[in-house]
């Protein structure tokens, strides 16, 4: 089975990459990178079984750390209350851990950082 659009979306999204867009422009834009067009590649002809371990590892566990830092929201305006004392880099550490997930995820499909992830090298285009 393969990924559906939104999967795939989300995929790319996780791994640091813009925004596939629905008109290939030629030699334009971010479907011309090698490490873009090799994760396009591996998401096209994955075996179930590992499409199996994104879906039920990554794609899960990412959309649960991605809501739990939004979630931070809630306690930015209390410092302390009662016994109980907010963890002022609860948000730093939450994105900390989303990033690490998102890093595995790349590492997982053999392809580098996108440049959201601050991949640092890595990236050419092709023309």
């Amino acid at each position: 089975m393969s990924f559906t659009d939104q999967e795939k979306a989300d995929i790319r999204r996780f791994c640091g990459y813009p925004v596939f867009g629905g008109q290939p422009v030629q030699a334009f834009g971010w479907r011309f990178n090698t490490q873009y067009g090799a994760l396009e590649f591996k998401l096209n002809n994955l075996q179930a079984v590992e499409e199996g371990v994104i879906r039920n590892t990554y794609l899960t566990n990412l959309a649960t750390l991605e809501t739990a830092i939004v979630g931070t929201s809630a306690n930015l305006d209390t410092d302390q209350a009662a016994v109980w004392t907010h963890n002022k880099s609860e948000q730093r550490d939450r994105e900390a851990l989303f990033d690490s997930w998102r890093r595995r995820l790349c590492g997982f499909l053999g392809v580098e950082p996108g440049p959201a992830l601050g991949s640092g090298g890595g990236i050419r285009l092709v023309v």
